[in-house]
């Protein structure tokens, strides 16, 4: 085959490959590739209502410096929300009102949280610094996976309803 077709059959490839993550990216399509929630193909579906307990949701976090250390420590994957870092998949566990104790694990209006106890040290062993507690503030969601090493609300504490971008459903998607 010459150079010339060798060229136009990469480009053609990139063009295709390039279209289709665009198309996925408009049509809400995420491809998650975390622990946190099985591995897969994801879909955002807009969310017509207010949020609810129990709702798996897309949260892009707001730009902060607390995001950017977890980026910089792996805990968050590069993505197109503020600050550079891709969606969080998580389950809304407390809402705006609601009294988060945090110890050795997560506990909501008095009620143990499931799979929460907190981590002193990531993998690496660096320290991990828990959200102190308190009642979740007007307009912030708290967030939560059931995956032990998981980075959510037990750590960086309620984030602003204004990230979220919607409810998370499985397209294609296994646990390992």
């Amino acid at each position: 085959m010459s150079r010339e077709r060798v060229i136009s059959a990469v480009i053609a490839t990139c063009t295709c490959l390039m279209a289709v993550a665009a198309g996925g990216w408009i049509g809400g399509y995420r491809l998650n590739l975390t622990p946190s929630e099985p591995l897969g193909l994801w879909r955002i579906e807009p969310l017509m209502r207010v949020a609810a307990v129990g709702d798996l949701v897309f949260d892009c976090p707001p730009a902060s410096a607390e995001f950017a250390v977890a980026l910089e420590r792996g805990y968050l994957r590069r993505g197109l929300c503020p600050g550079g870092v891709a969606p969080l998949i998580k389950t809304v566990v407390a809402l705006p009102g609601q009294h988060v104790e945090v110890g050795s694990d997560v506990v909501i209006d008095r009620l143990p949280l499931p799979n929460s106890a907190i981590r002193p040290s990531d993998g690496a062993g660096r320290p991990l610094h828990h959200f102190g507690g308190g009642i979740v503030p007007s307009g912030h969601l708290f967030l939560h996976s059931d995956f032990a090493s998981s980075y959510d609300s037990r750590y960086f504490g309620p984030v602003p309803e204004t990230g979220l971008l919607g409810l998370a459903r499985p397209v294609l998607t296994f646990d390992p």
